[in-house]
């Protein structure tokens, strides 16, 4: 890893671009320095205080340019470590035209996935889960969170509902909650997603591993059997800086 406050620094003076407050012309300088190359992915960004000494101005300045650049995607802050250059993400496309889980989503793009599970239990519904997926009076709903990676970045978290009478065993999905429902005659052949910007909380962002407020794609999916009736109601809280949904389009007749 190279030294990137010697590097960054080097021993000329620094000369900030000029317009605009000086913590935007701070942060286009370290944008600038990245973009060229000058400290590279995985490089230690000098301490605050030493940024703010060399470039001449307060460390509140120095702050404000860091957390920008930070929610950005272009550094990465790691609690006790330090502040860093954020690796290059090749970013993942998923299409919206074929209804598939995840993990096979993933896996014809030949890349690796894993799980965290945050959740997987049985529960009172909430008013919206008994509202969506239809329950009848006392019927639980099973409920299973997972965070989504690929090797050791965070992609995504999934937070899935389902009736309890349709997975009475949370515990036993495995990979993919679609191939265990397929086994049961359960998996949904149809879905309505909804997709909007939001900027996450600290809960879901320190397991996403970015900076709280950064910005992320909700999706909500409703998802039907082959009888209309629902099957799945999931709420997903993607990566805004490493997904992509793409659809076709095309002209109607």
């Amino acid at each position: 890893m190279a030294d990137a406050p010697g590097t960054l620094f080097g021993s000329e003076a620094v000369i900030l671009p000029q317009g605009g407050p000086l913590y935007l012309q701070l942060k286009r300088w370290i944008e600038n320095a990245v973009a060229r190359g000058v400290i590279q992915p995985g490089d230690a960004l000098p301490s605050e205080r030493d940024l703010a000494t060399k470039v001449d101005v307060s460390r509140v300045t120095v702050r404000k340019a860091v957390q920008h650049l930070v929610r950005d995607g272009i550094l990465v802050q790691r609690h006790g470590s330090g502040t860093f250059v954020a690796p290059h993400q090749s970013r993942v496309e998923q299409s919206l035209s074929q209804l598939t889980s995840f993990t096979e989503d993933m896996a014809r793009r030949g890349m690796a996935v894993r799980s965290i599970w945050l959740d997987r239990g049985i529960y009172a519904p909430s008013p919206e889960e008994t509202m969506i997926l239809g329950l009848s009076p006392g019927e639980g709903v099973a409920r299973v969170a997972r965070l989504r990676l690929s090797g050791d970045m965070p992609l995504a978290i999934e937070r899935a509902a389902l009736s309890s009478l349709t997975l009475p065993d949370p515990a036993s999905v495995g990979a993919s909650l679609y191939a265990h429902l397929e086994k049961t005659g359960n998996r949904p052949v149809r879905a309505i997603q909804r997709i909007r910007a939001a900027n996450l909380g600290e809960d879901d962002a320190r397991l996403l591993e970015i900076s709280a407020g950064a910005a992320a794609l909700h999706v909500e999916r409703i998802a039907y059997l082959p009888s209309g009736k629902v099957v799945e109601f999931t709420r997903s809280v993607y990566r805004g800086d490493t997904y992509d949904f793409v659809a076709e389009m095309r002209v109607g007749k």
